[in-house]
């Protein structure tokens, strides 16, 4: 473990709101048709940061992630309190990372010159797809030629910007993706979130799959997708450095690390989790999820928090192990030693290298292979057991 891995602390706050629901997302994001009283909201997120803050105090902030929900629905004077909030309770690292997600409209981008001057430096922009049928099939209030004027906005106001796209479509294939994920790396700059659909259950997809009324591509075909993706943000200069981000060297997200490294985070707002570590334990948190419930219970407590359990040694190498090897760097597998107070079996580790689902590096470091990735959960599972 490098003392770069060790060092991170990230800030994780959730603004829970959106315009309207993706049939897709199984996210803690609610609609609400009257207007939200941001300024109440705003002192509620100052209270539990504070009140985190005393928990763990003395931590130095590396990475903050505004995410939802839809955080460009925020005011950027809100924003602003949250982030003063943030430098008031904590250090904050002179290159700190501060992401905001926002939904690629035109009206979202008019605010982004206000979120920049409030303290955001780097942007994520839900695109999802760069055709309008798509967009429609998936809820999406933007049109393509909306989201890449978004994006061109993103380009003049922030140094750093990224946007997400979902393939595994209906009716999607390998050529028809690779066209897009072409015409989309001509449009950013230095990194991609690229998410296979996945059927949530809960979801008004769900219902649609379940009944026959929506179909996906097949396992093979999602393979087949999975591959271009690969091939072709690797050839464009953009390599998976987790199996669903890719990015220039130097330009992956700090905070999505601080999640993958296993190190500690703050979760503040409606619905948020976090790890932190209090005399040596590590605390898996959890806020309520009803975004005026929380704001009552904050005003009361001076938290939101509805789950504080302490993890022990076994889960927390688990998590680590999970989390970790969803990157291409992968794990030290005395960290892992460290936490669970057990060594990985070695006859598993030589027989998934066998099968080439993973390399053992010649410090000892495990990847997972290229051809591993696909099957991450049964890795997990075989290593962990």
């Amino acid at each position: 473990m490098t003392d770069r891995e060790q060092a991170a602390f990230g800030v994780y706050v959730h603004w829970p709101f959106c315009l309207s629901k993706c049939p897709y997302c199984d996210f803690n994001s609610h609609v609400r048709h009257a207007p939200i009283d941001e300024a109440r909201f705003a002192r509620a997120f100052a209270r539990e940061i504070e009140t985190t803050a005393a928990r763990i105090p003395g931590r130095e902030v590396a990475s903050i992630f505004l995410g939802g929900g839809t955080p460009s629905l925020m005011q950027p004077q809100t924003v602003g309190a949250i982030l003063d909030a943030i430098g008031k309770y904590w250090r904050v690292a002179s290159d700190v990372e501060v992401t905001l997600e926002a939904n690629p409209t035109s009206v979202e981008a008019t605010r982004f010159r206000g979120y920049r001057s409030a303290g955001v430096n780097r942007v994520s922009l839900g695109v999802q797809a760069l055709d309008d049928a798509s967009l429609r099939a998936l809820g999406r209030l933007h049109t393509a030629r909306e989201a890449l004027d978004a994006v061109g906005v993103a380009r003049q106001a922030f140094d750093r910007y990224s946007f997400d796209l979902i393939y595994a479509r209906p009716d999607q294939t390998p050529a028809m993706w690779a066209d897009e994920l072409r015409y989309a790396i001509a449009e950013a700059a230095e990194h991609l979130s690229l998410y296979q659909l996945t059927i949530e259950e809960g979801t008004p997809f769900f219902g649609l799959h379940a009944a026959g009324k929506l179909q996906t591509p097949d396992e093979a075909v999602a393979r087949a997708l999975y591959d271009v993706t690969q091939e072709v943000c690797a050839g464009a200069g953009l390599p998976a450095y987790e199996i669903s981000n890719h990015a220039r060297a130097g330009a992956e997200c700090r905070h999505n690390l601080v999640y993958w490294r296993g190190d500690e985070y703050a979760g503040i707002g409606p619905g948020a989790h976090g790890r932190l570590d209090i005399d040596g334990r590590r605390h898996a948190t959890a806020t309520e999820k009803r975004p005026e419930a929380w704001v009552m219970r904050v005003e009361t407590n001076g938290s939101g928090v509805v789950t504080d359990e302490v993890l022990n040694s076994e889960e927390r190498a688990d998590e680590f192990l999970l989390m970790g090897l969803r990157l291409t760097e992968g794990i030290d597998p005395k960290r892992y030693a460290s936490l669970s107070g057990r060594a990985l079996d070695p006859r598993r580790i030589a027989l998934l290298r066998d099968e080439g689902a993973i390399t053992v590096d010649a410090d000892g470091r495990l990847r997972v292979t290229k051809s591993g990735f696909p099957v991450l959960d049964a890795v997990v599972a075989d290593l962990a057991a």
